[in-house]
């Protein structure tokens, strides 16, 4: 009996004296690392002074510039009807290098007093930051105007007049083209082209909603021997770019029909024309593509239908008013086939 009662009394000893070494080790140990955290946070008032500050202003800075609305990090919304002239430098005296249609989007690049730097498109400048929407006012009205369009992703691509690939074909579109859809079905996307429809396989574009984006200027280049009337011209017609398009409308800057805009711009050169593509084209002298220069009349349509004219600016390229989407703008001449083109300007 009293070996028993030593061996109860030694393991009761036994049990107190672990409990106590390991109450003692887990107190050092979280002293030691308290310690640890104290020193390594301790620094003189010299060092947190020196520190980078971090604001909420900061925070929420950093959170916008990650964010990527329509292709933009920094999104600015041109806020103008007509559109928005691109200078080189902050100056309303500096050249002009581009400009920004109405609802079209840009890349904040930064601000110079009344005039902010931006890059849209091919275009880099400055523009009065009076006439562009900045932040969540942009975003929202970006959602509203935002295009849904089909970019062409191969070589070459056929536009056809119905959704099957032994129809027709209307035009011929090269890569990178952006076309304003109209509708999607069955693997086919229809697409607007200068206010005619025609199909596209989907299998060949990207859809996706976009915004408008510049015009450079440079896309009006003038071939050689071209007079100062073909010149000037060209610098009056390409001046309206971005102005909106109105079905039987004659007007350069409330809007025009691409017949109704070639009628106005050769009526402040003394040429009286009918409002109609079909009857402009039997007007001045039948000239082949090859022959074409800056100010001579480009027709398109299906077959030997007549149904579009725009005005050649050289380089391959022309300006016309397309479609109620796009207005009045520049693109390639030679995306469609003409049908026949003329020469009025002698």
């Amino acid at each position: 009996m009293k070996n028993r009662l030593i061996s109860a009394i030694s393991v009761a000893c036994a049990g107190c004296l672990i409990f106590s070494f390991c109450y003692s080790n887990k107190q050092m140990q979280s002293q030691g690392l308290t310690a640890g955290i104290v020193a390594s946070a301790a620094v003189t008032v010299e060092e947190a002074a020196a520190m980078p500050q971090v604001s909420d202003a900061d925070v929420a800075t950093t959170g916008t510039a990650q964010l990527d609305t329509f292709g933009y990090a920094n999104l600015g919304l041109a806020n103008v009807e007509g559109n928005i002239n691109i200078r080189e430098a902050a100056s309303t005296d500096a050249s002009m290098v581009g400009k920004l249609p109405e609802n079209a989007g840009c890349e904040i690049l930064g601000t110079e007093g009344d005039w902010t730097h931006i890059s849209s498109g091919e275009v880099e400048g400055y523009v009065l930051s009076e006439y562009l929407l900045t932040g969540d006012a942009a975003i929202t009205k970006a959602n509203e105007v935002a295009r849904y369009t089909a970019t062409v992703n191969t070589d070459s691509l056929r536009v056809r007049l119905e959704p099957n690939t032994t129809s027709e074909i209307l035009a011929t579109m090269p890569e990178g083209e952006e076309l304003e859809i109209v509708s999607e079905t069955d693997g086919w996307v229809q697409v607007n082209i200068d206010g005619e429809y025609g199909y596209v396989s989907g299998d060949y574009v990207t859809c996706a909603t976009t915004l408008a984006d510049a015009m450079t200027m440079s896309e009006a280049r003038y071939g050689q021997g071209v007079s100062d009337v073909r010149v000037d011209l060209v610098n009056y017609a390409t001046q309206f770019v971005g102005n909106p398009y109105v079905w039987g409308g004659t007007s350069l800057t409330n809007g025009a029909d691409c017949s109704g805009f070639v009628l106005s711009i050769f009526a402040k050169y003394g040429y009286s024309l009918p409002h109609s593509s079909r009857a402009q084209a039997n007007y001045g002298t039948r000239v082949s593509t090859s022959e074409l220069m800056p100010g001579d009349l480009v027709f398109y349509g299906s077959g030997k239908s007549i149904s579009h004219v725009a005005i050649y600016i050289g380089g391959g390229q022309i300006v016309h008013a397309s479609t109620e989407r796009t207005g009045i703008i520049i693109s390639s001449a030679f995306n469609r086939s003409p049908i026949c083109c003329t020469r009025l300007l002698d």
